[in-house]
C-alpha cells in the first residue's frame, strides 16, 4: 500500500495519459469555417458558456460520484488482485504440478514407440554408406 502514502500530484493528475484521447475544450468541439462567422458577442458567449457548463457540471458529478466510483473501482481492483493472488496464480502452479504426470506418460509412450522405430531406421540406413 505505498500507493497511499505517496504525495497527490495536484498539478499533472494525468502522468501517464491515461485520457490524453479526451478533448473536450472549446476549440475541440466547435469550429466556424472561414467564411461561416457568427457574430463576435455570440461566439465568445458560446465559449463562455460552453466553458462554464462543462466545469461546473464536471465538478457536480464529480462531487456526487467521484469518490463513490473510485471506491467501486479500487474495489474491483482489488477484487482482481485478490483472484491472482489466491486463485488464479496457485491453480495454474497446482494444474502445472498435476500435468508433470501427463507429461511424463506421454514421454514414456513416445519413447516406447518412436525408439524401436528410429533405431530400426537407424540400422537399415546404416547399411548405405556414401564412398
Amino acid at each position: 500500500m505505498a500507493d497511499a502514502d505517496a504525495p497527490v500530484d495536484l498539478t499533472n493528475r494525468d502522468p501517464n495519459d491515461l485520457n490524453g484521447h479526451l478533448q473536450v475544450t472549446f476549440q475541440d468541439i466547435l469550429a466556424e469555417p472561414e467564411h461561416a462567422h457568427s457574430a463576435d458577442c455570440v461566439w465568445i458567449n458560446s465559449y463562455k458558456c460552453y466553458t462554464c457548463s462543462k466545469n461546473l457540471c464536471y465538478k457536480i458529478l464529480t462531487y456526487l460520484c467521484g469518490i463513490i466510483v473510485a471506491f467501486c473501482w479500487g474495489c474491483e481492483f482489488a477484487l482482481i488482485a485478490f483472484n491472482h493472488v489466491w486463485i488464479a496464480t496457485p491453480g495454474f502452479k497446482a494444474c502445472e504440478i498435476d500435468l508433470i504426470c501427463c507429461k511424463r506418460y506421454y514421454s514414456t509412450c513416445l519413447h516406447c514407440v518412436l525408439d524401436p522405430c528410429c533405431e530400426a531406421f537407424g540400422l537399415l540406413f546404416s547399411v548405405f554408406k556414401k564412398d
